[in-house]
């Protein structure tokens, strides 16, 4: 595949992306779960906030590595 086709497969992917997170706004349940997982951490001070959602990026780490193996499994890869 050259360099033009794969450029267009991800920028269309990121735009599809985009759509989807914009249309997933108006559910309200969609993002209620992001962030607020047992094992993020948020530690509050008088003057400083630190926020690492470490339990939810693993949940988006799964979810995108099972549609990645998807779509090279459907592929033909």
């Amino acid at each position: 595949m050259g360099l033009p086709k794969t450029l267009i497969i991800i920028g269309f992917s990121i735009a599809l992306l985009g759509v989807v997170a914009w249309g997933a706004q108006r559910i309200p349940w969609v993002y209620s779960w992001f962030g607020h997982l047992p094992g993020d951490i948020r530690i509050e001070g008088e003057r400083t906030y630190v926020y690492a959602p470490i339990a939810s990026m693993l949940v988006v780490s799964v979810i995108v590595s099972v549609i990645g193996w998807l779509v090279q499994r459907l592929m033909g890869r």
